[in-house]
């Protein structure tokens, strides 16, 4: 027996031997380097991702991938057992139901779990955005692997859970931009001075700490209304999250100067015509 053969019989000498299953020597050899293998590839996988997430991600991603990971040697050592010779068509009945049961199980769970990942790798929603899904405007305090929590205007936290980004239409108001444009819509009484209208709602703009002078605010002569000339002044602020309190701030401010120059805002009127039908 050359040293070829010798190596032949010792790798299929049989460690666990049943009716149904035989483990030799040679499948948990391979079994050991699929292992080192694909542990060595996931490794440079995970370096390869996270290189460019800020720590915070990393950590979180980190703590998802070892999830991932115990998955990934099961099949891996599966299937270096299939291919070394092992019947591995026992375990995989005898499991079947199990993983069934956990999938159904853990569906939604897993949804939340790949979706808090894609938000993590694609960057798309970051602690201190604003965001506004389903009417409901909240500020990101945190993002984790299954949910995000948010703050809303009131100080009431929502509980996000992740899939929900992937399902629902989200707006990330601060995504591109910490800079937001805002409007107030404004009426006037027809007969007023418009070019005088247009200075004071600029002025009463850049009056408010919280808006910016650069980009510098506008003034839309929109329609003629029924029973108004309407306008609408648009304007930017760094901090969406409190643009109620600041379009709050600015009526203030242009009601002010409205009064001081007589700009009245008219309320909705309508003429009246009674005819009387004549005596026969």
């Amino acid at each position: 027996m050359d040293f070829i053969d010798q190596i032949k019989h010792i790798l299929g000498l049989s460690l666990i031997k049943t009716e149904d299953i035989n483990v030799t020597i040679g499948a948990l050899i391979a079994v050991v380097l699929a292992f080192f293998v694909s542990s060595l590839v996931l490794k440079v996988i995970r370096k390869l991702i996270t290189r460019n997430l800020p720590p915070e991600d990393t950590n979180k991603f980190i703590s998802i991938f070892q999830f991932i990971k115990y998955f990934v040697y099961v099949f891996v050592i599966m299937f270096a057992l299939r291919i070394s010779g092992v019947d591995i068509s026992v375990l995989l009945t005898a499991s079947a139901a199990i993983f069934i049961g956990l999938g159904f199980a853990l569906q939604q769970l897993f949804q939340d779990l790949i979706a808090g990942v894609l938000i993590i790798l694609e960057q798309s929603l970051k602690v201190g955005d604003i965001i506004e899904l389903d009417g409901k405007i909240g500020k990101v305090q945190k993002i984790s692997l299954r949910s995000t929590r948010a703050y809303t205007r009131n100080q009431r936290v929502m509980i996000i859970p992740n899939h929900m980004f992937m399902n629902d239409l989200l707006f990330n108001w601060t995504q591109n931009n910490s800079i937001v444009r805002e409007n107030v819509a404004v009426r006037i009484a027809y007969g007023s001075n418009t070019q005088l209208v247009k200075e004071l709602l600029i002025a009463a703009a850049l009056s408010i700490g919280d808006i910016k002078p650069d980009p510098k605010p506008t003034v839309l002569f929109d329609e003629f209304g029924d029973s108004s000339l309407n306008f609408t002044v648009n304007f930017y602020v760094d901090d969406a999250f409190i643009v109620q309190r600041i379009k709050s701030d600015l009526r203030f401010e242009i009601d002010k100067k409205f009064r001081e120059n007589n700009i009245s805002i008219p309320f909705p009127q309508r003429d009246l015509h009674i005819y009387k039908d004549k005596e026969v």
